[in-house]
């Protein structure tokens, strides 16, 4: 009796058991005693990321759901569903499967939503992700791969949204995709080739629909998952980026542990934004297919528009003069095809920015506190006429709209555009450097003079002075934690042997670049210890 009862003592519990049988074959324990205390630190703007995911995951949740129902298929069919209005009407297969998700498959109609709009916020938040990241320096080393990799995902993501609606087959998104290949044809020699073989034949074809399945359900989320999982390791492996604080330095992380105050933070975040992304397709509509119906050839939607993340790249076909040019019997249509090379080297130059803010400015330093974007002047600048610039195009992508809803000239529209794409994102860079130099000016201001209590004092001789209080330590360190770079200089014209050096072009352009980030006018020398000794020594605050 005593025996069977040592025995039941000594055995483990079922959960035990199985946690110790996986790891005898997986090292389980091992890795999670590594990598589950790894600290996060805590910052609201660290969360955008965590929507990039959440929304990620939604998509495949919901279009794995959508594909068991919607058949990839142009071939004609007549319709006999639920919307009365349709019915007996010749469409596609992919139309039809559409309609019957929307009207008859129990909750495919939310689930059509929540993936439609789950997609569009996908592509906002990695934008917005993004310009953190970029605003905040959050790219320098070691962090320029994962710079690109988040680069290519936003463009993936783009890409894999253009195919995702243009899937139905209905009027709006047939017009998109004929706008699509005719900017494929502008391209000369190659783009009779490519247009064929996108759409099996002359447009619209008979399998472009097949492809574009194969391409959004396959090619793209594969390999944005796998991108996805390549931006995380990294991010585990650099350790998170924070801002500067007391006690954070280049070598520390201050936070909290993954496991489990942020796994329980990231759990609820999670379906936080899956209840508000669910909450805006329940009571928003969004691509009602069955408002415009089946794509013809021979019609195009009143006011078509693409969803906002290619709005630019239309705005720089409508904008753009219409150029031709007529050699040995071939015509080069210019008016697409300028606005169709700018759009990659567009893309090209957010990729490959990090390297080339290296290259200017000579830092090979390893960064993980953050800069706050009123210190780093230039850069915050090229962020905002670069969003400056989108902001504009996207206007031209959608100058109908403005004029028919604004009852503005549609050419007075055109022409603000293309005065705007010049002269734009050069206000907007002037502008912002100063903005970014006035709070600079203001930080140092509040260090030597405290902030304003909004208390006003009469002095015996009958002047009145508002009284300053002195701000926190940790907010004096916070405010002058940061580095003012010098720019770089050229290399004496001699060697200490009196050789001649060559200096080559390269070089001083390099030079003259680092001097327009961080030479004169581009920062206002932060406080020092001396200066505020002298203020608060004799005369206190003010």
């Amino acid at each position: 009796m005593s025996t069977a009862t040592t025995d039941n003592r000594r055995k483990a519990p079922a959960g035990e058991r199985v946690a110790d049988w996986a790891d005898g074959r997986l090292g389980i324990y091992s890795l999670a005693k590594v990598n589950m205390r790894k600290i996060f630190p805590d910052h609201w703007s660290f969360m955008l990321g965590e929507v990039c995911l959440y929304s990620f995951m939604i998509i495949i949740l919901t279009g794995v759901y959508l594909t068991l129902f919607f058949h990839p298929s142009m071939n004609e069919v007549v319709y006999h569903g639920s919307y009365v209005p349709m019915q007996g009407m010749r469409m596609s297969e992919a139309f039809k499967s559409t309609m019957d998700i929307s009207f008859d498959v129990r909750g495919g109609l939310l689930i059509r939503q929540i993936h439609h709009w789950a997609a569009l916020i996908f592509v906002a938040a990695m934008l917005v992700h993004m310009m953190r990241v970029f605003f905040t320096g959050a790219f320098r080393k070691p962090r320029e791969v994962n710079w690109v990799f988040g680069f290519l995902l936003l463009v993936l993501g783009m890409f894999t949204g253009f195919t995702g609606y243009s899937l139905p087959d209905d009027l709006l998104s047939g017009t998109g995709v004929r706008f699509m290949e005719g900017a494929i044809l502008s391209i000369p020699i190659v783009g009779t080739y490519v247009s064929m073989f996108l759409f099996g034949g002359e447009f619209p074809g008979s399998d472009f629909v097949p492809r574009f399945f194969s391409i959004h359900v396959l090619l793209l989320p594969g390999v944005m998952l796998g991108l996805l999982v390549a931006h995380l390791i990294l991010v585990f492996y650099h350790k998170h980026t924070q801002f500067p604080g007391p006690g954070r330095t280049n070598n520390n992380v201050v936070g909290m542990p993954l496991l489990p105050v942020y796994m329980a933070k990231a759990g609820g975040f999670f379906f936080l934004v899956f209840g508000v992304i669910a909450a805006i397709a329940g009571l928003a509509s969004i691509n009602p297919i069955w408002a415009m119906g089946p794509y013809r050839p021979d019609q195009v939607s009143t006011g078509a528009q693409p969803d906002w993340y290619m709005g630019f790249s239309e705005g720089l076909i409508r904008v753009m003069p219409g150029w031709e040019i007529n050699l040995w019997g071939h015509t080069l249509v210019l008016g697409v095809f300028i606005p169709l090379m700018i759009f990659p080297l567009v893309l090209a130059a957010i990729a490959v920015y990090p390297f080339i803010e290296s290259w200017v400015t000579g830092d090979k330093r390893e960064h993980h506190l953050l800069d706050r974007p009123r210190n780093a002047p230039t850069r915050t600048a090229f962020g905002v006429a670069w969003l400056t610039w989108y902001l504009v195009l996207l206007v031209g992508g959608g100058n109908d709209l403005w004029a028919t809803h604004f009852h503005l000239s549609i050419n007075a529209i055109t022409w603000f555009v293309r005065i705007g794409f010049f002269v734009g994102p050069v206000l907007a860079f002037i502008a912002t450097r100063r903005i970014c130099m006035g709070l600079q000016r203001r930080d140092k201001e509040k260090v030597l003079h405290g902030r304003e209590s909004g208390i006003i004092k009469r002095l015996p001789h009958g002047e009145f002075v508002e009284i300053h209080e002195p701000i926190s330590q940790e907010q004096m360190h916070t405010l002058t934690a940061h580095e003012q770079p010098r720019p770089l200089e050229l290399e004496p014209e001699v060697d200490e042997n009196g050789v001649a050096r060559k200096i080559g072009a390269g070089q001083k352009l390099r030079v003259k670049l680092s001097k327009g980030f961080y030479g004169e006018g581009t920062h206002i020398p932060k406080a020092t210890a001396e200066e505020y000794q002298e203020i608060t020594s004799g005369h206190g605050h003010h």
